[in-house]
């Protein structure tokens, strides 16, 4: 039993030691490379505490990486003011933004001006055509396997139609499908997307779990719902 707890603390360490080395370099290279002198500035004072819980105990591991991702990023209001994300997600352009909401600065004790605020800047990035994802602070604390769901579901949103060359059409639409869901799915549900028999369904869900694609939601002896089983960073992106 100590041996044990001692190799979990180990690889606990090893996981955040490295989360810590990849998390330095990529706020390092965002600062380098910052033109802004008002972004660099907040970049050089570090990020809130509950984005950085956010990447650390959700992202990091369900993404494996901080790719495409930029910190207090600066958007354009309507009046031509400065507003800044908690996190914008960017690849080749898209335009995905993810706000970590603390209870007590947007619940509790908010104020009516500050509310009118969020609720603009919120209105305002939809109509910008930005994919908005608010993630409350206290739900990374107890629910952190929802959110890394939802993570992975918002990353999925952003999938091209490429994907892995070696999968057949079947497979590659199976991912689509579970990309697109913020939940587990049932093979009934895949196998009236895919127009194909529900044993069909099940045996194309067996060879993407055996790739580690996918992952069992449910289920013992007979497994009864899926999920998206690993960040989709071996998927093409746009």
């Amino acid at each position: 039993m100590e041996a044990a707890f001692c190799m979990y603390l180990s690889n606990r360490r090893e996981k955040m030691s490295l989360f810590d080395e990849v998390y330095s370099k990529w706020l390092s290279n965002q600062i380098a490379e910052e033109k802004n002198p008002r972004r660099r500035e907040l970049l050089n004072k570090g990020l809130g505490h509950g984005t950085v819980t956010f990447l650390r105990s959700i992202w990091f591991p369900a993404i494996g990486n901080l790719d495409h991702l930029y910190p207090e990023y600066e958007v354009r209001d309507f009046n031509n003011g400065c507003r800044y994300l908690d996190l914008a997600y960017m690849p080749q352009g898209s335009k995905g933004c993810i706000e970590i909401q603390d209870f007590r600065t947007h619940a509790r004790d908010i104020e009516s001006g500050r509310f009118k605020d969020l609720c603009m800047k919120q209105a305002l990035l939809a109509l910008d055509d930005w994919l908005f994802l608010p993630i409350a602070y206290l739900s990374i604390r107890d629910d952190p396997g929802i959110c890394k769901q939802m993570t992975l579901s918002f990353v999925g949103k952003f999938l091209s139609a490429t994907v892995p060359s070696e999968l057949d059409w079947a497979e590659a639409e199976s991912i689509r499908f579970a990309s697109r869901l913020m939940r587990p799915f049932m093979p009934r549900e895949l196998s009236a997307h895919l127009r194909l028999s529900e044993r069909h369904t099940r045996s194309i869900l067996h060879r993407l779990v055996n790739k580690k694609l996918f992952v069992v939601a449910s289920g013992d002896l007979r497994y009864r719902t899926y999920r998206l089983g690993q960040a989709p960073r071996a998927i093409e992106l746009f």
